[in-house]
């Protein structure tokens, strides 16, 4: 995709820190951009914020763990627009299980799963056969993390195991799209290179009543303040990547077809380069031929 002008961009986690970022940044290119989340109060505020400075912006609540509720996200932007071409399934939570994984609740991984993981399954098999039969240039970006999606860290078991798999699932549909010769990119956005303030740790606060824990937690949720108390006791200052420049990222990946759209950072750049030529150049090759 070169030219985003009059394009439609649906964006999931859209009423704050990246998703939003990435909507007014594409809306800046002179995209329409349809963002959904969960939570109707924050998304209304994010579609006005960009709307007072001129935007085509439209938001439509949406729960990615559900299937229906994303066909709806698709058939609404398909019915205000007509088409889509950018797809980012960005929505994403922090489970904030207790303990270890084993003391995790089957309840935590569900949540977890379902939007983490489910949401951009779901995203891929609601949007990707309309964008398909539109036969226009399109692309999808799908959200990982540098923890999970390269290396885990040890006490985030539930978010890392699925940004691990929304890797995998993005190698995937690379290589199936490519196979058809369809004329729509995919990329794994690794946000980054150091933490962003977007709401993360606080999912908690949007968690549904289905995956509710019966029992009540014994330890506090982790906050951004006791994020930072607690770096700031070991020694270390916390820093922050603006969203504003994981949107520019997002949007140059696109515009440059780029499967890797990752921050600036030699050692990261290492582990991704090294694992982007085996994907490259032997496993989505071999991917195809069996196809």
């Amino acid at each position: 995709m070169q030219d985003l002008q009059g394009k439609v961009a649906v964006i999931t986690g859209g009423a704050g820190g990246i998703g939003k970022a990435m909507g007014r940044r594409f809306a800046e290119e002179g995209m329409k951009v349809v963002l959904a989340d969960l939570i109707p109060g924050p998304l209304d505020d994010a579609v006005a914020d960009l709307r007072a400075d001129g935007h085509d912006v439209m938001g439509v609540v949406t729960d990615v763990g559900d299937f229906a509720s994303v066909e709806a996200l698709r058939d609404a932007a398909y019915e205000a627009h007509g088409a889509v071409h950018v797809l980012c399934n960005n929505a994403g939570v922090g489970a904030g299980a207790e303990g270890k994984m084993w003391e995790h609740t089957l309840n935590d991984w569900g949540w977890g799963l379902a939007v983490n993981l489910w949401g951009v399954i779901h995203g891929i098999k609601a949007f990707v056969p309309a964008m398909l039969e539109g036969g226009a240039p399109g692309h999808i970006v799908n959200t990982s993390s540098g923890n999970g999606g390269v290396a885990p860290l040890g006490n985030t078991a539930i978010y890392a195991t699925t940004k691990a798999a929304v890797t995998t699932v993005t190698e995937v549909l690379w290589a199936q799209l490519r196979s058809v010769e369809a004329p729509i990119g995919a990329s794994v956005l690794f946000p980054g290179p150091k933490v962003l303030r977007t709401g993360l740790l606080e999912s908690s606060k949007g968690r549904p009543e289905q995956w509710a824990n019966a029992e009540p937690r014994k330890t506090p949720h982790t906050t951004i303040e006791s994020f930072e108390a607690r770096m700031r006791a070991a020694g270390i200052e916390p820093e922050y990547t603006p969203v504003e420049a994981v949107a520019e990222e997002a949007l140059r990946g696109i515009l440059e077809d780029r499967f890797w759209i990752l921050p600036a950072s030699a050692q990261t750049d290492k582990t991704i380069e090294a694992r982007s030529r085996s994907m490259l150049e032997r496993s989505a090759p071999t991917y195809i031929r069996i196809m």
